[in-house]
């Protein structure tokens, strides 16, 4: 009885200081990692300050795609959170990531087994034949290893700084299917406007075929005439036919981008409103806290960081505690009678004594994985800048253009209706019309694809912003901005 006793106190004093110990942490705190983040944008010519960047992916993006007032567009953006199946790969991924994480957590528990078996046995042969017997067995164990070091948390930890990021990746494959579809579609619209532009001009060019052949036929115009009017005429419809061909590799891409076969999706041709949204000034640049990459990139950081505190484990014995009971009886009624009960309690530590290095090495490893993620998140946060000052360039750049190219498109058209006028009048050879002609068309063209460009870019910016800037988020943010003190007063690098 005393040796039972005693055997129970041990068993008991063992659990407690490992349940004492399971508070005791060896892996770093995680700090995340600072970088210097203007909170203003060089291109808006605004005041300048410093403050470290703070992932917030889970802000509100906004259904930016309607800043462009396109129904069509409204419309394919929903089939396509639906139907991609990049996002549909990146939804299964990250369900994938957040059973790692359950399967992680669930190692900070005990595991309990039941286990149980019945035998009839007996002797057969020579000059003897023994009764069969009967024997059945239950036990009922369970066991446990105590986080004395923090080791399970910091896999907890990892896989739940995994699952973020896998999360991030998730946005990430959102804006980016609806971002390509939006630039496809506006491409595709861009076609379509180029397809009416050429329509009408190949009126104009058969008008000028039919004024050159009569011209010819009453002796005015030489026949060199009527075979430019019919090169420029012939010229204009096999580019019509070219934008054709254009016109549906864009629809063939939006239809992969719907998740369905080419044959089985068509865009009918629609009225195109060049609509770009405007950037409203001051936008601050904390919506980069919204980009996937960075969100994704900064929990690679806190993952590694976890991953050190698992390397560090290793210098610190592993307990182990078990604990069982169990029965044995010939018949199945007295498996549960105490004089039949056997219980047991087991304690086991483990130590390593001499392993050459190998756990130093595995922490200096784990070290320099986070030092690495550290340098790739900081430079995704600066890569996310120079986007957004790029595209902001850019928006700056090709609005001052559209203004310049519409008045030159319009002068062109002055000039072709005017030397055609001459012609007419017998004032101007028609080689003249003819360049006119060319001019005033790709004038046109020109002006079209400036304003394609405007809405893509319009496009690459929200994408580099991490979404649109019309949440409502950033209202309640402006005002706190506002009340706040002005970041240069605690400027942090």
């Amino acid at each position: 009885m005393n040796a039972l006793l005693s055997t129970s106190r041990f068993s008991l004093s063992a659990l407690a200081l490992a349940a004492a110990l399971a508070g005791c942490a060896v892996g770093p705190r995680y700090v995340q990692p600072t970088t210097a983040a203007s909170i203003d944008w060089k291109e808006q010519k605004t005041a300048e300050g410093w403050l470290p960047a703070a992932p917030a992916d889970a802000l509100d993006r906004g259904e930016w795609w309607k800043l462009f007032a396109d129904p069509a567009l409204d419309e394919l953006a929903g089939r396509v959170q639906v139907s991609n199946q990049n996002i549909a790969a990146a939804v299964a991924n990250y369900t994938q990531a957040q059973a790692l994480v359950r399967g992680e957590r669930a190692a900070l528990f005990p595991s309990v087994s039941l286990d149980g078996s019945g035998k009839r046995s007996g002797t057969v042969g020579g000059s003897s034949t023994s009764s069969p017997a009967n024997t059945f067995s239950a036990t009922l164990g369970a066991s446990w290893t105590p986080d004395v070091w923090g080791r399970l948390r910091e896999a907890v930890s990892s896989a739940q700084a995994n699952a973020q990021a896998s999360e991030a990746d998730l946005a990430a494959a959102r804006l980016s299917a609806i971002g390509s579809l939006a630039t496809n579609y506006f491409s595709l619209r861009e076609a379509d406007a180029e397809i009416v532009l050429l329509d009408e001009t190949i009126q104009g060019y058969q008008r000028a075929f039919e004024i050159t052949s009569n011209r010819y036929a009453a002796g005015i115009a030489a026949q060199t005439d009527v075979l430019q009017a019919q090169t420029q005429l012939v010229n204009a419809k096999a580019e019509r036919v070219g934008l054709q061909r254009t016109r549906s590799t864009y629809e063939h891409a939006i239809a992969m981008l719907l998740g369905v076969a080419p044959a089985d999706f068509s865009l009918p041709a629609a009225q195109w409103t060049p609509m770009v949204p405007g950037v409203p000034l001051g936008v601050p640049s904390t919506l980069l806290q919204r980009r996937p990459d960075i969100a994704a990139a900064e929990r690679s950081v806190a993952a590694a960081n976890a991953q050190i505190g698992i390397a560090r484990a290793a210098y610190f014995p592993n307990i182990g505690l078990t604990a069982s009971v169990g029965s044995n009886a010939s018949r199945v009624k007295d498996l549960f009678g105490s004089a039949n009960t056997l219980w047991g309690l087991g304690l086991s530590v483990a130590q390593v004594i001499f392993d050459a290095g190998a756990i130093a090495a595995n922490v200096d490893s784990a070290k320099a994985g986070y030092e690495s993620s550290v340098a790739r998140y900081r430079q995704t946060v600066l890569t996310a800048f120079q986007a957004v000052e790029d595209q902001l360039t850019a928006s700056a750049t090709l609005a001052q253009q559209e203004g310049l190219r519409r008045e030159a498109s319009a002068a062109a058209d002055k000039t072709e209706q005017q030397l055609l006028n001459r012609y007419r009048a017998a004032q101007v050879s028609y080689t003249d019309v003819v360049t006119a002609q060319a001019a005033a068309l790709s004038a046109r063209r020109t002006l079209v694809q400036l304003q394609v460009n405007r809405q893509n870019t319009a496009v690459a910016l929200i994408q580099a912003m991490g979404g649109g800037w019309q949440a409502g988020w950033m209202e309640g943010n402006a005002k706190a901005d506002a009340a706040a003190p002005h970041p240069a007063a605690s400027r942090t690098q």
